[in-house]
């Protein structure tokens, strides 16, 4: 027989101690940290919506959200990478049907420090920074100097090998047949990238759009020497004509009911997709916000 694992599924808490009180759905969600500052912006709006549901919302990249997900111990796993098929052959040992939710799309932007004179890169500039391969080790090897980085060496900045971010950078920019260079700054949150960058001249980092500030600089981005040099925005995202453009997952441990149902129809729902616009993010469709 197939082993089935027990998921937390909605735990119930009660609200108080007599026992005609409404009881409170708690529904855990964990993973992505690109999807960090969102999810818990849905809990927060939902705690309207529905005030006897709790969205009890945790971070920690989306190979442990997956994880938690195929172990049972959380309700819904945020993703900012497809589930790989050695995780969706684990899920079904344990009598888990994994099933994909599209909630969102992110533009996934370079970080350069402020003073970097740098506005385009292409691909393959980005792949010579952060492939193993790479021909770029100081920002000379660009043609610029940076203020502030006497050194003139290329500091990288990365996430860890867990991370969603991590995964799809790799293989959108790097290639299925290249790896990350050795010696980068490898950072647990998106978060922690883009600060690194923001207080080191000679830094340069990937992360989410939604993560930016206005103490760094963003490049466009060409997918070729000669192609059109796209701006990360919200539009550019939808549209793909940003050439690294990424849906952002949640999943399930089957098809949700109950809660866990009403919740993700409200997140799909022109409410919810509102709430993922207003973060930086780009929605699943044309939708109007007031």
């Amino acid at each position: 027989m197939m082993k089935r694992a027990i998921p937390l599924s909605v735990l119930l808490l009660s609200l108080g101690c007599g026992g005609d009180r409404p009881q409170r759905a708690v529904i855990q969600n964990k993973g992505s940290d690109t999807l960090l500052n969102v999810a818990q912006a849905w809990a927060e709006a939902y705690s309207v919506v529905d005030p006897n549901v709790l969205i009890a919302v945790t971070g920690g990249g989306s190979g442990t959200g997956i994880s938690a997900m195929i172990n049972g111990t959380v309700d819904i796993a945020n993703s900012s990478r497809r589930m790989r098929e050695r995780e969706l052959a684990a899920a079904r040992e344990n009598g888990i049907e994994a099933v994909e939710h599209v909630v969102g799309y992110d533009a996934l932007a370079v970080f350069l420090h402020e003073d970097n004179p740098i506005g385009a890169m292409t691909l393959a500039q980005i792949r010579d920074v952060f492939g193993e391969d790479g021909a770029v080790e100081r920002w000379s090897d660009l043609g610029v100097s940076v203020p502030g980085c006497p050194s003139d060496e290329v500091v990288r900045v990365s996430r860890q090998n867990n991370s969603g971010t991590y995964a799809y950078f790799r293989d959108a920019v790097l290639g299925a047949d290249m790896e990350f260079r050795l010696g980068s700054r490898d950072m647990h949150g998106s978060k922690d990238v883009v600060d690194l960058v923001e207080n080191t001249p000679c830094a340069i980092g990937y992360s989410g759009l939604a993560y930016a500030t206005e103490h760094v600089r963003i490049p466009c981005v060409a997918a070729e020497e000669g192609a059109d040099c796209v701006t990360p925005t919200v539009a550019t995202a939808v549209s793909g004509t940003y050439p690294i453009a990424r849906p952002l997952f949640m999943y399930t441990a089957g098809h949700p009911r109950g809660p866990v149902e009403l919740y993700m129809e409200w997140i799909l729902s022109d409410e919810g997709q509102c709430v993922i616009l207003g973060r930086g993010y780009a929605s699943v469709r044309e939708i109007g916000c007031g």
